[in-house]
């Protein structure tokens, strides 16, 4: 099941705030200069292949000298790059310029897409993990001394208890009668793969772990979490399997969008499952809060081999999540299901009317929700306005060949290209077989045949179906000649010959 961008962009959205709320007050003090010499290695394309395969364990931070995030980093990553060269093996830091253009193409073969990217590189660049800790120097410092070494650590004392189950963290152990056969190769397999996103121990001795029955039927793999019921168990030791199950009891039955710090790995992981997501939106002060969190909770064990998540999100916290659907307060309570393309949607809900609506949901008896703007009463401009509500009618099935720009109000590239759009538009005003339009990517769900990660973003749908991404100049005389080399003939439906095109 594919991942939606409305989700991945709600999620970005949400967390946006919360990261410039933490970071209010945080000096700049990356455009200070320092003659000391640096301990994060300066990798570039001559050198980067030569030097992190002579690593098992090297980190590297991919950044633009532009980046304000990247400029707030450095500092703390120099100073944890000092500490970890004394650790034992020591911890080697490094860093790309992938904005830099002889770099480009190892931004581009590890699939950089925003700065600063960190990633851990081990075995000589044979494994290759994303760096999902802390972005301070303590909490660099603490994350890497975890990854290095064994990747699940072994138990033998209460020591060995207190260093693999910490409060509030997930922390998965594996007991076995012995740590040998297939059983705990494929455990470690596991260890190994998501050791950057849990902690990992194995033993011997049940009677060890705290919570729980201490008459365990080995082997098994035991998941403790601080929410719900606290430990769960699993005996398939599938390396698929296994995987699947961490990910899955990992993540509480209802996560909370709040303003509290200890959730936001929980919201980032509800976002990005790929299982059909269920958020509803309440006042968490009102009267009738309890009410609705229980009913929820009720419905989220009900519901929990539906692949179906669940969110319970905060009016006061959700405001820019709201926004972002065209969303207004008052429509709440509310709750919104995504599966895949399609969202659905109940405002004013009741906390009795949460199941009978999520049965009507598995049953098919949902209709659609579509973010739109409304359909222009007039729309006589050159360059058309298209919306959701009416992109099949102008764009899919108006059998004309179409120009349709992806834009933000608020893009200065966007901004730059309108007058350029209104030429070419005017250009083929004469031409009833060429639409030039524009569509507010913002305030409209993008249809899932255009893939649209920036704006201004322009694709030509054309009279035939055929769907084409233009990545040419931006000036009319491109767009136009571009228009003209990959549009369709119509066929006339009275007299069946085809209007030739007249270039």
């Amino acid at each position: 099941m594919a991942i939606s961008r409305d989700w991945i962009a709600a999620a970005f959205l949400y967390l946006l705030v919360a990261a410039a709320a933490a970071e209010e007050g945080v000096a700049r003090v990356a455009e200070q200069a320092t003659e000391e010499p640096s301990f994060v290695l300066t990798l570039d394309a001559a050198n980067f292949t030569e030097i992190v395969s002579k690593h098992s364990f090297i980190v590297v931070e991919f950044y633009a000298p532009w980046c304000g995030h990247c400029k707030r980093l450095a500092p703390e990553y120099e100073k944890a790059a000092v500490v970890l060269s004394e650790n034992d093996p020591p911890i080697v830091l490094a860093k790309l310029d992938a904005n830099e253009a002889a770099n480009k193409e190892i931004a581009s073969k590890f699939e950089i897409r925003g700065f600063p990217t960190l990633k851990i590189f081990r075995s000589g660049g044979k494994d290759i993990q994303e760096y999902k800790g802390p972005r301070e120097a303590e909490g660099i410092i603490s994350y890497l001394k975890k990854q290095v070494g064994p990747a699940s650590k072994e138990i033998k004392s209460s020591e060995d208890v207190d260093a693999v189950i910490i409060d509030k963290e997930i922390s998965i152990v594996g007991i076995f009668p012995e740590f040998s056969g297939e059983e705990f190769e494929s455990y470690i397999k596991v260890a190994e793969k998501l050791r950057s996103d849990y902690i990992f121990g194995h033993t011997l001795d049940a009677k060890l772990l705290p919570r729980g029955d201490i008459t365990i039927n080995q082997p098994i793999v035991r998941l403790f979490k601080p929410f719900d019921e606290l430990f769960v168990d699993f005996k398939d030791f599938q390396v698929d399997a296994v995987e699947k199950f961490i990910e899955s009891a990992s993540m509480p039955k209802v996560v909370t969008l709040d303003e509290d710090p200890s959730n936001h790995p929980f919201i980032v992981k509800f976002f990005d499952s790929p299982s059909a997501k269920a958020i509803l939106f309440v006042n968490f002060s009102s009267e009738d809060f309890s009410a609705f969190k229980s009913k929820l909770y009720e419905v989220a064990e009900a519901y929990k081999e539906k692949n179906i998540i669940f969110m319970m999100g905060s009016l006061d916290a959700s405001e820019n999540v709201l926004e972002y659907y065209s969303l207004k307060k008052e429509q709440a309570p509310l709750i919104i299901l995504q599966d895949e393309a399609k969202k659905y949607l109940k405002s004013n809900v009741r906390s009795e009317q949460i199941a009978t609506w999520l049965k009507d949901y598995t049953d098919g008896n949902l209709k659609p929700y579509i973010k739109s703007e409304p359909i222009p009463e007039v729309n006589d401009e050159p360059v058309k306005v298209v919306v959701a509500n009416n992109v099949q009618e102008v764009v899919f099935n108006s059998g004309k060949n179409v120009l349709l720009e992806f834009y933000a109000p608020w893009c200065g590239h966007c901004k730059k290209l309108a007058p350029i759009l209104d030429e070419v538009a005017v250009s083929f005003a004469e031409d009833a077989e060429v639409i030039i339009a524009k569509m507010d990517a913002t305030t409209n769900d993008i249809p899932a045949e255009f893939d649209v990660k920036g704006y201004p973003t322009l694709y030509f749908y054309s009279a035939n179906g055929k769907i084409v991404r233009y990545d040419g100049d931006r000036t009319a005389e491109d767009i136009i000649s571009f228009v003209k080399s990959n549009r369709d003939a119509i066929i006339s439906p009275e007299s069946g010959a085809e209007v030739k095109d007249e270039l």
